[in-house]
């Protein structure tokens, strides 16, 4: 990132609070739960909070015929900045979770083991450079006033970014995030792990360069000031939630996973088709798994199993494994 540690403390409550409210749409966003000062006896004082991530049609057609159709995912971050720790679970998956840890340092990538991961870990472990520069966005994400080619801050005069900037750049740091996904579910473990890590990566690819090029709406923030404006912008995120829950209550949604597939489920499955190379199709180059900027890991935690709330596939599997 083409500024500071210390900048970005701000730039980063900013940046969560105003992309979770733009990415609520509907029956899918962020629902803040709790947001409050929290206390550690290692890391000292911080900030716990607890969302719940609404899915709905987020999710690929694969996924969503195993699962209720209204989901949400539980996260769980504490915020000891520079490091932070989030957990991510799923009352209706219970084989299923993700952590995460965070460091973040003035430099551009260089530590190799700034989050002290030990040697069974390192071994694992698949470093994952991620550019905000060069990465490509989802098509449907890009927006010219966010492409970083192009943009320059009027309040600090960083910017436009070049090929080669984190080399050049006088203002720099990097987060590095170490990712563990865990999906103990026979058959779908593999496949189930490696599109958690790529959507965890593109989100937060795109986060990054909105961080970035919305640098001249909170630089000169103080913290108490970008706090009252992530309550109010959680406030607001809240609220489109609700109100998209309630009209489809009243509406009388089924909310059970429907057997006809629409166009759109259509051209997902033909996506998917392309990416698994089945007959007919063509393959797609495979994609590396990892963490989402510089450090990753594959090792596989462990989860206690609880009883689904769907009959199916994997409420069955979770039955007698």
């Amino acid at each position: 990132m083409p500024m500071t540690v210390e900048e970005y403390n701000i730039g980063q409550l900013y940046m969560i609070a105003r992309h979770s409210c733009e990415q609520s749409n509907g029956e899918e966003g962020v629902e803040v739960i709790e947001n409050a000062p929290y206390t550690d006896p290692v890391h000292g004082r911080g900030q716990f909070t607890e969302k719940r991530v609404h899915l709905s049609g987020k999710l690929p057609v694969w996924i969503r015929s195993y699962i209720p159709r209204f989901i949400y995912l539980t996260e769980k971050a504490w915020n000891y900045y520079p490091y932070t720790e989030t957990e991510y679970t799923c009352s209706v998956i219970p084989r299923f979770s993700v952590k995460i840890r965070t460091r973040y340092q003035n430099n551009n990538g260089t530590s190799d083991n700034c989050l002290s991961m030990e040697e069974e870990e390192l071994k694992q472990r698949v470093v994952d450079h991620v550019d905000i520069l060069t990465d490509p966005v989802d098509e449907k994400h890009y927006k010219k006033d966010e492409d970083l080619s192009l943009f320059k801050s009027e309040k600090t005069g960083r910017g436009p970014l070049r090929e080669g900037w984190r080399e050049a750049a006088e203002i720099i740091m990097c987060s590095y995030k170490l990712v563990d996904v865990s999906f103990q579910v026979f058959g779908l473990q593999t496949r189930v792990e490696d599109f958690v890590h790529r959507a965890i990566r593109n989100v937060l690819l795109l986060g990054h360069r909105q961080a970035f090029a919305w640098i001249d709406e909170w630089y000169g923030m103080t913290l108490e000031g970008v706090r009252q404006y992530e309550s109010g912008m959680q406030e607001k995120t809240n609220e489109k939630i609700r109100l998209a829950q309630q009209n489809a209550s009243e509406d009388g949604t089924d909310t059970s996973p429907s057997s006809e597939k629409s166009k759109e489920e259509d051209e997902e499955v033909e996506e998917e088709n392309k990416e698994q190379g089945k007959p007919g199709q063509s393959k797609s180059a495979p994609k590396k798994r990892g963490s989402l900027t510089s450090q990753g890991s594959s090792e596989v935690g462990k989860t206690s199993p609880t009883t689904p709330q769907r009959t199916g596939y994997l409420s069955s599997w979770f039955k007698w494994s």
